[in-house]
């Protein structure tokens, strides 16, 4: 009972998100956000916690509003402002997958055929909706990254004690998400690049294991990037979930933080004495084909999404070749890419780069 109320205290006191409408204006650049999503609708007919079979399909444009701390997603308090805040300027629903992919792909091909990429995001544990939409859009517009934006939304219970029942909802979207996956190819997308935080990694990486269980090999031919953050999976299921994948989407990048305190309660609950996201011993990672991002100095409070709360941290990832490479996904630069190594990230100048194999020796 102890741990289930530290859990509730650390994760539970932020403001949760909500998509608030704004007239869309000329001043105010919006970026198109496409959503899958298999959440049911709840009582007042909003995206809730429940779990639906098929997916439900939608486009949101969000303002990126000009005078944001990088990192931060500021939500409205009694008063909106656009230069501040990330508002919805319009909402789209397709009555059919095939809908959906019949607009991504006109969004996709509004670029020359090179630039033609897409993110898929996939939030984690304690979500709502509307906090995997705004955090897409954070990421999108801190790393200024080009191509479609898409986020997978699961159905997450938005709550902080229903742990359980977000584990169990991870195993349900599986499916879910390798339509969407092969939705987002088929629109067009000649690079496909997934993104995955804490539970969503769980989900990301079950995805493409069936695939590749399906037919070996696939996963990376329809995935060109694979990247981790704050990764909630045991270190031994994920060695089993990348033995499956052969060969691994490349550039593959596990981000991990040693002050993530989110994932020490997680793994205290589940039994786990550790969690591929918050792991001190890159050992057990040796012979596979992946880059590992010690960001431990960059975890304040919780440290469970370092990644993206830290300004820091954000503007030197944003310059950093192996991850322009992740996201920008060309493949001709990515014979200099780093693998089989760990990158500590000490300050805005400096990593350290030291290969998996030395660290046990």
């Amino acid at each position: 009972m102890a741990l289930v109320l530290a859990v509730a205290l650390v994760t539970g006191c932020a403001p949760r998100a909500e998509l608030v409408d704004y007239p869309a204006t000329n001043e105010i650049e919006s970026l198109p956000v496409y959503i899958a999503t298999t959440r049911a609708r709840d009582a007042s007919g909003d995206f809730g916690a429940g779990r639906k079979s098929d997916s439900s399909y939608l486009r949101y444009d969000i303002t990126v509003p000009p005078d944001r701390p990088p990192g931060k997603i500021l939500f409205p308090n009694g008063r909106i402002d656009p230069q501040r805040q990330f508002l919805a300027t319009a909402r789209t629903e397709f009555e059919t997958a095939s809908a959906f992919q019949t607009s991504l792909g006109r969004h996709i091909r509004k670029v020359s055929p090179r630039e033609r990429e897409a993110v898929i995001f996939v939030h984690g544990y304690n979500n709502n909706f509307a906090e995997g939409v705004l955090r897409l859009s954070q990421l999108i517009d801190d790393f200024g990254g080009g191509g479609a934006a898409i986020h997978y939304s699961w159905p997450s219970a938005g709550n902080a004690l229903a742990y359980e029942y977000d584990q169990q909802s991870v195993l349900f979207a599986r499916d879910g998400l390798e339509s969407l996956i092969k939705q987002v190819r088929r629109a067009g997308a000649r690079r496909v690049v997934i993104v995955a935080h804490s539970m969503g990694a769980m989900l990301a990486m079950e995805a493409l294991r069936q695939i590749d269980i399906a037919s070996p090999g696939s996963a990376s031919r329809l995935v060109d990037g694979v990247v981790l953050l704050s990764a909630h999976i045991s270190v031994d299921v994920f060695k089993s979930q990348l033995a499956r994948l052969e060969p691994l989407p490349q550039p593959f990048l596990v981000f991990v933080s040693r002050r993530d305190r989110a994932l020490l309660l997680a793994g205290r609950i589940s039994g786990e004495k550790e969690l591929v996201g918050n792991m001190e011993n890159y050992d057990a990672l040796r012979g596979f084909d992946l880059t590992v991002l010690d960001v431990s100095q960059f975890s304040e409070g919780i440290g469970h999404f370092s990644q993206g709360d830290s300004p820091t941290l954000l503007k030197f990832m944003a310059n950093l070749p192996e991850l322009r490479q992740a996201f920008d996904g060309d493949r001709s630069a990515r014979s200099g890419l780093l693998s089989g190594v760990v990158l500590t990230v000490q300050n805005a100048a400096e990593i350290i780069v030291t290969p998996v194999t030395r660290l046990t020796q």
